[in-house]
This record gives C-alpha cells, structure tokens and sequence, in this order.
C-alpha cells in the first residue's frame, strides 16, 4: 500500500487557518525545501539555454533541448502516478533528488576537461524525467502534510515560496554564468538537490488510508493510468481543463526560449541581463501567490482562471513588440502572474476533488495528457521564432492564447465559482 511506513506519526494541524500552517514545523521544514529546490531549479532554467546558446548560437535548438526534456516527461508521466500511489512516497521524493543530483552534477566535471553538447541532450532528458516523477509524488504529499481545508493556503505559500527563491536566483544565475560559465551555475542546482534529499528524510508524511475497491484498479501500469485518466474525464470541471491546458500548453511551452534569444539577439544583451529579466518575471509568481487566493474567493474558480490566461496571451502579444529590456522584463512578470495564480488554482482543485489513493495517477495523467503537445510546440515556437522573428511569432501565439482562454467561457469552467462538482458520483 502507498505511503506505509512513510510516517510513523501523523503531523499535527491545529486548525485550518494559515495560523495552524505556520504552527507546524513540519509544515514549515517542507516548505523552507521546497524553497531551496526552485532555488537550484532557476539555476538550471538559465544556465541550460545559456549552455546551448553558448555551444551553438541556435534559438532552434534550444527549442530542442526543451522538447526532449517535455517529451521525456510525458513518457515518465505515463507511469509516474501509478509509482507514487504504490509506493514510500517520501522515499521516492529523496530518491529523485539524488539522481538529479548526480546528473546536473556530471555536467560541470566533464566541463573541466571538454564541452561535449550530446551530454546535455542525454542528462537533461533524463533529469526531467525524475522531475516529472517528483513533482506528480509531491502533489500527492501536499493534503499528507496539511489539513483538508488548508490545501489552497498551503499551495500558495509553496508558490510564494518558490517565487522568493526564483527571484534572486535568474539573477544570480546569470551572474555565475557570466563570471563562470553556464555549467558552474548547473553545479549549484545539483548541490541544492544534495540538500533537499537529506531534509525530506525528516519529513513525516501521513500515511495513506486504504480506499475501498482500490484493489479493482490494479493490472498493470495501462489499466492504472487508465484510472487517472477516466477520473479526470468523469469530472465536469477538469475535463475541460484539461483539454484547454493541452492546447495553452502547446502555445507556450517555448515562450522562455524565445525571451532569452529576444533578449541576446534582437535587443543585443548579455547573460547577466537575461538573468536580470528573469528576475524581474518571478515577482509576478510572487504577486500570484498573494493574490490567488482572495482570486479565487471573490471571482470563483471558473473566472480567475479563464482572465489571467486571457491576460496572459494579451501579455505574449505584447512581448512581441517591446524593444526594451524593462518592457521586457514588465510583460514576463505579468505572464508569469498569470501562469502562477491559474496553477495554483488548478493544483488546488486536483488535490480537493481526488480521492487521495488516486491522487498519483490523476496528477499523472493530467499533466501527461496536457504536456502532450508541449514538445512539438516548444520546436515550433522557437524554430518560427528563428525564421520569421519574435515580433511574428508572439503576436501569433498570444492571440492564439487568448482565443484558448475565452473558449472557457462556453464550458463548465466559465459556469463555476468553486469546481468542486461531483465527477459523475464520485472524487
């Protein structure tokens, strides 16, 4: 059974306000983790496309190393719920740290003795794979740690707190990148995966209950991945949400590749600056982490979530006629906001509507089956960037993004406030 032996005593929650959160010091251990990961994780997402760049002077292929690494999260995503309903969860959690580790590690020691590029293409595939396989096993954990009522108060402090983190490491990121080049900046991610393994082992996670009937869904990885998937298509609301986020997805999976090569190319900047930018992106996580809550309180689920994407394709749009590095910077805070409050909301509204035994597989498949197109769309974006110019091509994707967005509207996501409908007698 998933999650025996995981703890052997539950944490306590004294309430179901955010008093009883930061009361917990277990809560606050995970989240102060989880802080110091997105650390290292801004690290990586400069110094990848900075390494690329440096080795090939190609937005295209940037675009590929991107889609390699979505792909091979899709694949991982087929049996990555089925892994985190069936197993120690906090050991899985430990486990894909350490071998991030060790492969964001390997980078920076060949570069002390050659640059071979086919390293990258074979390390960051495979780390994004164990990143899939953590991030879907730390939804699972987060209604283990908190009380039912505080699922949306915590995911908003985790996402504050990975916007802290985020918002100076851009930054310093690019500056390591500038004085030592991309692959020392991916030596401060693998350390920072060294750190979170060895504090999630104090970590006490709720064991999971034994659902009735969960036996019935056992028979192989197919048949398990099934249940994920026909839960999210019994229900009402993530249905349709998953269907518009495959789309949005598509659009935007590349849109970070494309601001760095504006940034380099059209504008003419250097590392640092990129790095400056980004930077300046991750107050809009930040702003979203303060505001999705009172969002989602006073305007419902359905209309934050179809506005901010709204804004957020309006925001694309616009990037692509900035010609200055502050505008820049403004309109990727404002796409990042809007990414950042739709994410939390629709974390959210996964973890209260599925049963906690199915919890692995419905990430899984959700984030399998709206990735799916990512990869494709990341090699387009950029390769159409490179041919016809970031002005075409973001005109093109925000219009597109916004025409997603307002399909909503017609769907059970614009006729909510809550989207917390029951999925056909279940969830």
């Amino acid at each position: 059974m998933a999650g025996r032996g995981t703890s052997r005593r539950a944490p306590r929650t004294s309430s179901s306000g955010p008093d009883g959160l930061w009361a917990d010091p277990n809560y606050r251990l995970f989240l102060g983790l989880q802080g110091l990961s997105a650390l290292g994780d801004s690290f990586s997402h400069v110094a990848i496309p900075l390494l690329v760049l440096h080795q090939t002077g190609s937005v295209a292929q940037m675009g590929l190393v991107t889609g390699l690494t979505g792909l091979a999260s899709i694949v991982t995503g087929l049996f990555a719920g089925v892994v985190a309903d069936r197993v120690d969860r906090r050991r899985l959690l430990v486990l894909t740290d350490v071998a991030r580790c060790v492969l964001f590690g390997t980078v920076p020691l060949v570069w002390l003795f050659a640059t071979p590029l086919w390293l990258v293409y074979a390390v960051v595939p495979v780390a994004g794979a164990f990143a899939m396989l953590f991030q879907v096993t730390y939804v699972t954990v987060v209604p283990a740690i908190v009380g039912p009522g505080q699922i949306l108060k915590a995911n908003s402090h985790l996402f504050g707190a990975y916007a802290v983190a985020s918002a100076g490491g851009p930054l310093l990121a690019g500056l390591v990148a500038a004085a030592f080049g991309p692959a020392a900046a991916l030596g401060i991610d693998a350390a920072t995966f060294a750190v979170s393994a060895v504090g999630i082992l104090f970590v006490r996670i709720r064991p999971m209950p034994e659902a009735e009937g969960e036996g019935d869904e056992r028979g192989g990885v197919r048949r398990e991945f099934l249940a994920g998937a026909r839960f999210l298509w019994q229900h009402p609301v993530l249905r349709p949400l998953t269907v518009l986020l495959a789309l949005l997805t598509f659009l935007t999976y590349g849109l970070t590749d494309v601001i760095i090569y504006h940034v380099k190319h059209g504008l003419g900047h250097g590392d640092s600056t990129v790095g400056y930018v980004l930077t300046a992106g991750t107050l809009g996580t930040l702003a979203a982490s303060f505001a999705v809550d009172r969002m989602r309180e006073r305007l419902g689920f359905g209309v934050s979530w179809i506005g901010v994407n709204a804004l957020a394709g309006a925001a694309v749009a616009c990037l692509g006629l900035a010609g200055s590095v502050p505008l820049v910077a403004v309109l990727a805070a404002v796409m990042l906001f809007c990414t950042g409050v739709a994410g939390v909301n629709s974390m959210s509204l996964r973890q209260e509507v599925t049963p906690s035994h199915l919890l692995g597989r419905v990430t899984s498949s959700f984030w399998t089956l709206h990735n799916a197109l990512g990869p494709t769309g990341a090699a387009a974006v950029t390769a159409a960037a490179g041919a016809w110019g970031v002005r075409a091509v973001c005109l093109t994707v925000g219009t597109c993004v916004v025409a997603v967005a307002l399909t909503g509207t017609v769907t059970s996501i614009g006729r909510t406030r809550t989207g917390r409908a029951a999925p056909g007698g279940g969830g």
